[in-house]
């Protein structure tokens, strides 16, 4: 083993010895929390289920025989629902957790940037965190120092380097601690979901980073994530995760599009051949339009039908023609909703919008997805408007305004 192989296991490890391109190795890898039935630390009573032979926990197996190889230059993608146990795999892979059972393998500087906050003192001004995550990555005051202005300016948060790190929102600590990782020159770099967070500059630059790591056979990155756009456009390979168990590996799309399949709701739309799918959990409904003079309005309604409250959520438009878009937009382009939609438990919100009507002599049908914090699939509707518009105006400025929203906190 070299001095930069870290290895974490609870018995041998099968596969042989490790061959130079593999960064990481996991093999037959369990996971295996003991939750207590009971909350009661009474010696007494541990020693009575002792003599009964009772257990005072119940045993939750997040993960179940987890086998797979990530080689030098992957951008390799980890996705599953909620609760599948991605989450878990991604701490074993960092150290913070140990196996149950099985071994993992890394090799070289592995960096993970897996919770927010993880580093970070909210006592402290941003520039202090600066200095203090850097160190906790390995690095100088000197090398911090040289840097520093490179990951103020990547995080977009220049002028608030000397307020408290408390008074940031989630987006701004998100973006500062993301700055830090990719200047922390891993050989592995494991990411948790941090595209979900942040406005259309940072995301773009977050893609161009991507973009770069891609072209360099040195860099190695692993991703969780539930937007399937980004497995499919930087993943060169992906795992699935059901119920703890890999249920496919190999070709990010097929994967990609397994893990769609995974969210299809049987619904009537407003259109008997539109497609919908989504974890239902929130829901658009109450859709209406009009097309009038050069302005093109759309209403409709979210529904949370679950007891907790949702934030960060954003809901995208397509508007399609000829079976392409011609038009994208989403409410995180926008000023009100960047941070995203906050809706309570058991309520709903009305949106209305207004695009600039300029879509030519053309026929068209609107696509709308609602997604939550992570990504995750809500609700997505398909054709779910059709119309015709005669307008000559068209040319390719787009504009779309936030008209209303008002909210309705009644039970569903």
């Amino acid at each position: 083993m070299s001095a930069m192989e870290t290895y974490y296991a609870t018995g041998p490890v099968d596969g042989g010895p490790v061959s130079d391109d593999t960064v990481v190795r996991v093999t037959h890898v369990s996971k295996t929390f003991h939750l207590p039935k009971e909350h009661s630390q009474e010696l007494r009573r541990h020693i009575v289920n002792a003599f009964k032979g009772e257990r005072g926990y119940t045993e939750l197996n997040v993960l179940r025989d987890i086998s797979f190889e990530v080689h030098r230059g992957d951008f390799f993608g980890i996705i599953g629902r909620n609760g599948s146990g991605k989450s878990t795999l991604l701490k074993l892979l960092a150290g913070i957790y140990q196996p149950t059972s099985g071994g993992i393998v890394t090799v070289g500087r592995v960096v993970p940037f897996i919770e927010l906050g993880v580093g970070f003192n909210p006592e402290l001004s941003g520039r202090e965190n600066v200095y203090l995550n850097g160190a906790m990555l390995g690095f100088s005051n000197a090398e911090i120092g040289q840097m520093y202005g490179d990951i103020v300016s990547f995080a977009e948060l220049d002028g608030f380097m000397d307020q408290k790190l408390k008074n940031y929102s989630s987006g701004m600590q998100v973006r500062l601690a993301f700055s830090i990782a990719i200047k922390s020159d891993a050989d592995v770099l494991i990411l948790d979901e941090v595209l979900a967070v942040g406005d259309e500059a940072f995301q773009r630059k977050c893609n161009e980073y991507f973009e770069s790591v891609k072209q360099d056979p040195s860099k190695t990155i692993i991703l969780v994530t539930h937007g399937m756009a980004a497995v499919r456009q930087f993943c060169n390979r992906a795992i699935l995760i059901e119920n703890g168990e890999i249920s496919l590996a190999g070709d990010p799309d097929q994967v990609a599009s397994a893990y769609s399949r995974q969210f299809i709701m049987q619904s009537e739309t407003s259109m008997d051949s539109a497609e919908r799918y989504g974890t239902g959990e929130v829901v658009i409904e109450n859709i209406s339009h009009k097309l009038e003079g050069d302005m093109f309005r759309l209403e409709f309604d979210l529904v949370n039908r679950t007891d907790r409250a949702f934030s960060g959520m954003g809901v995208n438009f397509e508007f399609m023609t000829g079976g392409v878009v011609a038009l994208g937009n989403s409410t995180r382009m926008m000023r009100p909703y960047r941070e995203g939609i906050v809706l309570a438990a058991r309520a709903s919100l009305h949106l209305a919008f207004e695009f600039e009507q300029r879509f030519g002599n053309r026929d068209y049908t609107l696509n709308m997805s609602l997604a939550s914090q992570h990504s995750e699939p809500l609700d997505v509707r398909r054709k779910v408007v059709e119309f015709s518009s005669d307008n000559v105006k068209y040319n390719k400025a787009w504009h779309m305004v936030a008209v209303d929203a008002t909210k309705d906190d009644s039970s569903v």
